[in-house]
């Protein structure tokens, strides 16, 4: 059989340049470097259309390969015992960290590795590992040198005792290790700095040619220890610090650039074009510049640039979208779903009824319900400067006797909006509502119970964003529900999931949280093949 050959179209190292970080001490040992290249451009992909096919090195990969195992000291071992990799998203990074490891584990020289794959779980460490996996599958000289145990996560050199293990994230088990290579996967999203430091602090004392290979996308906080490392690696690539064993490498567009010039994404996406197509980043910054929580995503996962976690969410040109006026009298025996965000005693407690159109040409209809306890509104108006008196004498929020939230006075109330309206489920957070849901349910509405956390709201917060942009949902311009809606903030992971945060918005978000809530029952009924019917209904 032939041997494969390298694509014409897919772009080679032709001048390699040792990196500016080599010691005067140092020196650049070509063979070994080779040795590298040449072990994972006998690896296959795994993945995608390239898939099956040979794993040639991209020139910002084979740079950094032959940086990290070509210099060397006087003593012939690596001057880089850590090397700091952060791009953005689909760049190929786990399958070079797959194959990093691969070459630690079966031809680094290294007697008995003890190679460990880390992140801030042992799913996302598993990632990686699985590349690593159909990789030696892949390739019959590993493949009859090693045991797979899949189950564990481990992968075992008979020729050398070594071994490749994936780690859980519990760090009391750490201790002891004797590490000879460690991949750490995504440490912006590491919640804490133990993991961390334990693999790194100590762990590899015992190996005279250790690596740590952490690659990573950029994160949202910078109080994490991904963010004390990007600073490190920072640093060490502007001149301002010197650590001679520490190998930076950042593809992240500077803050002050412009994020919307296409040019700049090549910039920090060296496999743009090849790993990446173009497209795709054209339709994710279409997105991005539809939808401020989108644009922070693009900036964080596609051009590695540090964003704030929160964002605020729903523009005012949005929002008007939908103030077509209601008829409330039209709307009497329909259908609809309600959406029940309690609130502490003395608090706005939101219950808002979310109508899905019955045809094609119909829009959502959102008809919002708020009380505040009579005694607090005063005190409010001083304290904030907003006009709840005057949203109460207009009737668009409701005022209850005292200086708490009359319950039983809502529940009534509900009761009445009951008869008028179909409604055929209520979505309630169970936090503070059992008494409730407890008289709701005896009055016969159905109910069910819905988590606050990204697991739930992330969906339906999505498409409640995509349909106020497409203007289908109507909302009549409700004073209270505008002035809640400039004040949601959502918060985002490293998932890409989106929720709108209380903590961390300005004012109330009640009636908006309610409203997220109601559609996602509208949508669990409408599309039962969507991902919502795999969701629980829990009935009181």
């Amino acid at each position: 059989m032939q041997a494969e050959t390298r694509p014409m179209n897919y772009p080679k190292l032709n001048d390699y340049q040792p990196t500016k970080f080599m010691l005067e001490t140092s020196h650049y040992d070509k063979k070994k470097a080779d040795r590298a290249v040449n072990f994972i451009e006998q690896l296959s992909h795994t993945k995608s259309k390239w898939a099956g096919h040979k794993f040639w090195l991209l020139p910002w990969q084979e740079q950094l390969v032959r940086d990290i195992f070509g210099v060397v000291k006087e003593d012939g071992t690596r001057q880089f015992r850590t090397a700091y990799v952060e791009i953005p998203k689909k760049n190929g990074k786990s399958e070079l960290a797959a194959a990093i490891a691969l070459y630690l584990l079966y031809a680094d020289g290294e007697a008995s590795p003890e190679v460990y794959g880390a992140a801030s779980d042992r799913m996302q460490a598993s990632i990686v590992f699985e590349v690593s996996r159909k990789m030696v599958e892949q390739n019959p000289a590993l493949l009859k040198r090693s045991k797979i145990l899949a189950a564990g996560k481990r992968l075992v050199n008979y020729t050398n005792n070594g071994f490749y293990q994936v780690l859980s994230a519990e760090v009391a088990t750490k201790h002891g290790l004797n590490v000879s290579g460690l991949v750490f996967d995504e440490l912006h999203a590491l919640p804490t700095r133990a993991l961390y430091d334990v693999l790194t602090k100590g762990a590899s004392d015992a190996r005279q040619n250790p690596l740590s290979f952490i690659i990573t996308t950029s994160g949202t906080d910078r109080n994490s220890i991904c963010f004390e490392v990007h600073t490190k690696a920072r640093d060490i690539l502007d001149g301002r610090r010197v650590d001679s064993s520490f190998y930076p490498v950042i593809f992240g567009l500077p803050d002050d650039a412009d994020w919307s010039d296409e040019k700049n994404w090549y910039e920090c996406n060296p496999s743009l074009d090849i790993t990446i197509p173009v497209d795709r980043m054209r339709d994710a910054f279409r997105d991005a510049k539809e939808n401020p929580a989108e644009e922070n995503l693009f900036r964080q996962l596609r051009l590695d640039q540090w964003v704030a976690s929160t964002v605020r969410w729903i523009p005012e040109h949005i929002y008007d979208l939908g103030d077509d006026p209601i008829d409330m009298r039209a709307l009497e025996g329909r259908e609809c779903y309600a959406g029940l965000d309690l609130s502490s005693s003395d608090d706005i407690t939101a219950f808002v009824l979310m109508f899905p159109p019955r045809t094609p040409d119909e829009k959502y209809i959102m008809v919002p319900f708020m009380w505040i306890p009579r005694e607090t509104i005063l005190q409010r108006v001083r304290r904030a400067s907003i006009p709840y008196d005057v949203w109460v004498q207009q009737g668009y929020l409701l005022a209850t006797e005292g200086n708490v939230i009359d319950y039983e006075f809502i529940e009534n109330y509900i009761d009445e909006l009951g008869k008028k309206y179909h409604i055929k489920e209520i979505a309630f957070d169970r936090w503070g509502a059992v008494e409730m849901t407890q008289h709701l349910d005896r009055e016969g509405f159905s109910l069910a119970q819905f988590g606050q956390g990204m697991k739930d709201m992330s969906p339906p917060t999505k498409k409640f964003y995509e349909l106020l942009m497409q203007g289908q949902i109507v909302h009549g311009g409700h004073p209270v529900l505008r002035w809640m809606a400039g004040n949601v903030v959502v918060e985002t992971d490293a998932a890409g999931n989106v929720k709108p945060t209380k903590a961390k918005s300005a004012e109330k978000i009640d009636g908006i949280v309610a409203a997220i809530m109601a559609l996602d029952r509208c949508l669990r009924h409408e599309d039962t093949s969507s991902i919502y019917d795999s969701r629980e209904l829990f009935v009181i």
